[in-house]
């Protein structure tokens, strides 16, 4: 079935009633004859009538995906393994691309010669839509005298459009639109094409007539009706912005540079836009930042700013310029099929780091090219592999998929990455998934977005291999193309649609290469490639030997690759890039120097931008010219590089390298070198003024790192920037850093700071606010927030930063400053908190905490917070930026025992009416508290507002906070069924809201399911086993992760247990009270086991508790035959009898004794390997246990701990 045009009528739209009434037409050709159905998409929607040719038809309707699983039948087991095929064939029942649909219009007889002969048709349906729970968001607020005011507009998640108004919601089905909207007369209508007219109607109300004559697909069609203001473009008239009133300013200030996007891209892609105009419409609460319809695209209010801000300005531009992209490639060219939106995504995404690479820089260009590049790698690695295109993959095994990246389904270790024994990950690292792949509306949010990031690295692929020019030649003849196909009377349909296969034919056609290896490898194939690279240099020869080695083909996201690689070599006398053919896992190279050793001659170095510096060449040997080494440095792969050189070799990457990548790279090595030498490149790095400011940035954090105390890796590792949240000092201070002891003069950075922002006359005064050099405004954030987690040897923030920081606040000045200081200001808060340490408590146990129980430190923390929160509901600023922080600050305190842990003032701060970042801030905290001390009813509070929040975007993204939270490893050691998510109400809510109630939101239900796969997995819950199989598990469980067998850092990987076998529980008798000289042995760090012990057990080792009774028998008897045969060489018998009767039973006893010994002797010879280790330890504790425990004693500890090893 095609359509060849569509109508859409909205007469009857009620703001404060959130309705509409409609009547859509679509004008339909038959592809195929004998067509007794008409399938249309359509949902939440109330059908009316329906006719065709004005004859009234009869239809049905029928949605599979109310009802994903069966809640009544008797196999419904609650596992995601069960609900992913049934919710993939529910998704593909109603696929328009399968031809199906919700509606189903049976021909009427009288029409069906109409049909067959081939001729086109009219398919008419009334209908109304009332309180829509998604595709449709009406934002009406309780005071409408305020700045906000009611509007209504279209939100869409993939192809959604069904939602609002009735059509074939598939991409690939391209047409010509009339859209008419008679709204109030005080409002604006405003949608897709050109407004036609607008026509006053009688009782206050006018219609707005759109009419879209480039042809667009369905899901392309957007609205937003609204009180708006209108702004026309002064340097480009076909431009027209929308906002709400009050917001004038704002929205000036924010469109000045569009026109400039404009023209780049025509300038770039040598063609015109290729709509007649384009529409921006700014709105509240919009579902995401920015979404792209045909010639318009609806953004949310939070973008804009003002002249004074800084920080808002690059995201908003990268925003605006991507939805001027995705207007060239994801509305007017549109995918042929879902398994081909990598295409829309990874050119628009592209077309967009191109105009970012112009007006901001390189630099910022590739700094976000390698953040993109980690972020794939990581959720690859922790997943599994990322496949752009998935239409060729076994769709019964994508539908039967069993967890995200092979993770454990057990619930009890549901966060564990632990592969299943009967599946092997391929070695291109296609990884299974708990949900299908083969449609968006069955995929985690998650996922598309790594997908789009990932599709835009993929493009860049091909940038490098057929030339920048030659990748924009063949964007151009796609676009070219379609403008002469949308002529009248020429077919709309195919020159408009892209796909994998007529990308590959476009890149041929244009090149003359043939690109279908690249395709096979890259898009059809998920995972990465990761290098292990290592090289000597040969002094005789002069070369560089070097050594790649590709391992862990069988780790999940890790592939094999066989081609070309890049390796550069900066030598003394420039650099020099060789490319080496990589043809197996483990491949060798030598590479020839081009320079000689330069002992006495000294001259400047060329670097790879032709500049010529002077080196420092003393730490380095003098025989060898290589500097650095670098493999694949213009990110050429999708690739995870581990490079080993030394530490000179880093820091001269670090000093001299202009790549901002290869500074990165170098301050992550650093990290593994807490010397003199790497703080002192460091500390030139952050005072070097031609340096990136990000890199800078980053410098700063690992210089805190080098003094501070270690930290885990997955909180304080350079790698991660986000150090301001409250995480990162969780468990800090574990032992002293290498460099605690060895730190001479004040604390990192502190020289630094004065030196820059310091007063002239007094150093230890900040100067007044001047953000005129973006660099310094930068640093001024980053060396606080760095500084506020330094730790001394004692694990806490030294006295003399905490100072540092109180004067900073005394002494912020912005009466001069032109530029808003509200994210300096957030930023001082943060590193407030970052300042907090765990409290060591003096109170009576049950005592209450009170102003007078804190620090003084603590105290002045409080105090400062409370004044900045209290100052911030008098003086607000942009975004609330500081009363975030300093809720973040409130709930560490909370957290590390300074403040009494109430959650009243989150949930204040949680309500709908609040600013959605205050409100995701304070659930932070709440899901956080929740986490670690909370009830089954703070879990109820968290899905009460996941269900019904008004807010679509708050819903989805507590959704994602929850899982989030819940996915992060902590130091808590309780079983993750201990936590109150884990619980039986839970699971059945969790159960019943993705299968039944969320046929509407397919992006909340796909929330749902990740929120359900990390609480429980993908198998029944152990919450919902029956009493025997949850007894049964738990013992199982408890056995297997015994306290005698957790370790902090080892991941316990179960085995496939088919049947449960009862181990017979040892007879427990009582332990005896320690000696005193076994407490005297006792450490002064030692601490009692675990609960899940016994406490009749012993509670340290003792001598010879891990022989066997056999043993202790055989020797105990030894011994009193000894005694005894030592007081018969003293004592003579009194009577012959009483001789021949005590030697009859000794020599009966060495009897028994040699008999015994001589089985276990061959005992021990047949199984020397198991008691081996026993063996030695027991020779030396033959004298010991003489002197501590009895035979008896000793054998009741052995008995227990025999029982326990044999149990583990």
């Amino acid at each position: 079935m095609g359509t060849m045009h569509q109508l859409v009528h909205l007469d009857g739209i009620s703001l404060q009633r959130k309705t509409i009434i409609g009547l859509v037409e679509l004008t339909l050709q038959a592809r195929k004859s004998k067509l007794k159905t008409v399938k249309v998409n359509c949902k939440q929607c109330k059908i009316y009538k329906v006719t065709i040719n004005n004859t009234e038809a009869s239809f049905s309707y029928y949605d599979p995906a109310m009802e994903i699983t069966d809640a009544e039948h008797p196999n419904n087991q609650y596992s995601l393994d069960q609900f992913a095929v049934h919710h993939r064939n529910a998704v593909l029942e109603c696929d328009p691309d399968a031809g199906g649909g919700e509606i189903v219009i049976r021909i009427p007889p009288e029409l069906s010669h109409i049909v067959d002969e081939g001729r086109r048709f009219t398919v008419a349906m009334e209908y109304s839509l009332e309180n829509p729970q998604s595709g449709m968001h009406f934002f009406v607020p309780e005071d409408q005298t305020g700045l906000e005011r009611a509007h209504m507009f279209t939100t869409r998640h993939e192809n959604s459009s069904r939602l609002w108004f009735p059509c074939i919601d598939s991409y690939s089905e391209v047409c010509t639109w009339d859209l008419e909207f008679k709204v109030e007369e005080n409002l604006v209508a405003v949608s897709c094409g050109d407004l036609v007219e607008t026509v006053q109607e009688t009782g206050r109300l006018k219609t707005y007539h759109y009419y879209v004559s480039t042809p667009t697909a369905a899901p392309n069609i957007g609205l937003a009706v609204g009180p708006f203001e209108i702004y026309v473009d002064p340097n480009m008239h076909e431009v027209v912005h929308f906002c709400l009133p009050g917001l004038m300013n704002l929205l000036r200030w924010t469109s000045r540079f569009t026109h400039e996007i404009f023209e780049y891209y025509e300038d770039l892609l040598a063609t015109r836009f290729p709509y007649s105009s384009f529409k921006s419409i700014y709105v509240h609460e919009a579902a995401e930042e920015m979404t792209s319809y045909s010639s318009m695209c609806i953004l949310d209010t939070n973008l804009l700013h003002t002249s004074a801000i800084i920080d808002q300005t690059y995201e908003t531009r990268r925003f605006t310029a991507l939805s001027l992209a995705e207007q060239f490639y994801s509305c007017y060219i549109s995918m042929q099929h879902t398994s081909d939106a990598w295409l829309s995504k990874g050119i628009s995404n592209y077309l967009c780091g191109l105009y970012l690479k112009k007006f901001f820089g390189n630099n910022e260009y590739r700094h976000w090219i390698h953040s993109e590049l980690q972020e794939v790698l990581k959720f690859e690695q922790q997943y599994g592999g990322v496949i752009l295109d998935p239409s060729l993959l076994d769709k019964s095994a994508t539908a039967g998929s069993t967890g995200i990246g092979n993770l454990c389904s057990n619930s009890n270790n549901s966060l564990q990455q632990v592969p299943r024994p009967s599946h092997t990950p391929s070695e291109g690292g296609d990884g299974d998934f708990y949900f299908s792949l083969v449609n968006p509306q069955t995929v985690s949010p998650l996922y598309l977005r790594i997908l789009a990031k990932k599709a835009h690295l993929t493009i860049r692929m091909l940038e490098h291999r057929i030339g920048n020019q030659l990748l924009l030649q063949v964007l151009n003849k796609q676009l070219s193309l379609a403008s002469i196909y949308i002529t009248p009377g020429a077919n709309p349909t195919s020159p408009m649609l892209i796909s994998t296969a007529s990308f590959t034919r476009a890149i041929f056609t244009v090149t003359g290469k043939d690109m279908t290896v690249f395709m096979d490898q890259w898009v059809r194939q998920g995972g990465h490639v990761k290098f292990h690279m290592s090289f000597i240099f040969n002094r005789k020869r002069n070369t560089v030997e070097l050594e790649l080695k590709q391992e862990c083909l069988q780790q999940l996201g890790i592939r094999k690759y066989v081609g070309p690689l890049t390796v550069a070599l900066q030598e003394l006398d420039g650099t020099f890039k060789h490319v080496l053919q990589i043809e197996g896992t483990h491949a060798k190279a030598d590479i020839v120097c081009h320079s000689k050793s330069r002992r006495q001659k000294k001259k400047k170095i060329p670097l790879c931008t032709g500049e010529e510096v002077d080196m420092d060449l003393s730490a380095m040997d003098a025989d060898s010219p290589v500097l650095w080494i670098r493999l694949d440095p213009d990110m050429t792969l999708i690739r995870a590089v581990d490079t080993r050189q030394p530490d000179f070799q880093w820091q001269y990457q670090l000093r001299h390298e202009r790549d901002v990548t290869a500074q990165v790279e170098a301050i992550w090595a650093l990290e593994a070198y807490p010397n003199q030498q790497s703080r002192m490149a460091l500390t030139d790095l952050i005072e070097n003024e031609q340096a990136f400011y990000k890199v800078r940035c980053e410098a700063c954090y690992l210089l805190f790192y080098l003094e501070n105390a270690s930290i885990p890796d997955e909180f304080a590792t350079a790698k991660t920037l986000i150090l301001t949240n409250f995480y990162v000092t969780m468990f800090i201070c574990c032992i002293a850093n290498l460099m605690v002891s060895t730190w001479s003069g004040p604390p990192a950075m502190l020289p630094i700071f004065r030196k820059l922002f310091g007063s002239f006359s007094c150093p230890q005064i900040v100067k007044q606010n001047d953000f005129s050099n973006l660099q310094h405004y930068f640093l001024l954030k980053t060396i606080p927030v760095a500084m506020a987690s330094l730790r001394n040897v004692h694990g806490i923030c030294p006295v003399e930063v905490h100072k540092f920081l109180i004067d900073l606040f005394k002494y912020n000045d912005n009466s001069r400053n032109r530029f808003s200081d509200n994210y300096y200001r957030a930023a001082l808060v943060a590193s407030l908190g970052n300042t907090v340490t765990p409290v060591v408590s003096l109170l009576q146990p049950g005592s209450d905490i009170t102003a007078e129980s804190l620090s003084s430190d603590t105290r002045t923390i409080m105090e400062e917070i409370s004044r900045c929160l209290n100052l911030e509901k008098m003086l607000q600023c942009y975004k609330y930026t500081v009363t975030v922080e300093c809720l973040k600050a409130l709930r560490k305190l909370q957290k590390f025992g300074h403040l009494p842990n109430h959650v009243e003032l989150f949930k204040d701060y949680a309500c709908y009416g609040q600013f959605h970042d205050v409100r995701l801030s304070a659930l932070e905290a709440f899901v956080d508290y929740t986490k670690t001390d909370g009830k089954l009813d703070d879990v109820e509070y968290l899905l009460d507002i996941i269900e019904n929040d008004p807010n679509p975007k708050m819903r989805h993204d507590l959704s994602r906070l929850i899982v989030h939270c819940l996915s992060e490893k902590t130091a808590d050691r309780r079983s993750k069924t201990k936590l109150p998510f884990h619980n039986k109400a839970i699971a059945l809510r969790l159960w019943k809201k993705m299968n039944y109630d969320l046929n509407i939101d397919a992006r909340l239900r796909c929330d749902l399911v990740d929120l359900y796969f990390t609480l429980f997995g993908t198998r029944k819950p152990v919450c919902l086993l029956d009493e025997s199989q949850q007894h049964l598990a738990d013992e199982i469980t408890s056995r297997r992760k015994s306290p005698l067998t957790i370790r902090e850092d080892v991941d316990y990987k179960p085995d496939i247990v088919e049947e449960i076998v009862e181990i017979e529980q040892p007879k427990i008798t009582p332990a005896r009270v320690l000696s005193s000289k076994r407490e005297s042995m006792a450490s002064d760090n030692s601490a009692e086991l675990p609960d899940a012990l016994d406490s009749s057990l012993p509670t340290s080792f003792e001598p010879d508790m891990f022989r066997t009774e056999k043993e202790i028998e055989v020797e105990s008897t030894e011994r009193e035959v000894k005694e005894r045969h030592r007081s018969e060489t003293k004592v003579e018998p009194k009577d012959g009898e009483a001789e021949a009767a005590e030697s009859a039973s000794s020599h009966k006893k060495h009897s028994h004794h040699h008999s015994k010994a001589k089985k276990k002797k061959e005992k021990k010879k047949k199984h020397k390997h198991k008691h081996h280790k026993h063996k030695h330890a027991h020779e030396h504790k033959k004298k010991v246990k003489e002197e501590t425990l009895s035979s008896g004693s000793s054998a009741i500890y052995l008995s227990v701990a025999n029982n326990l090893l044999r149990v583990i």
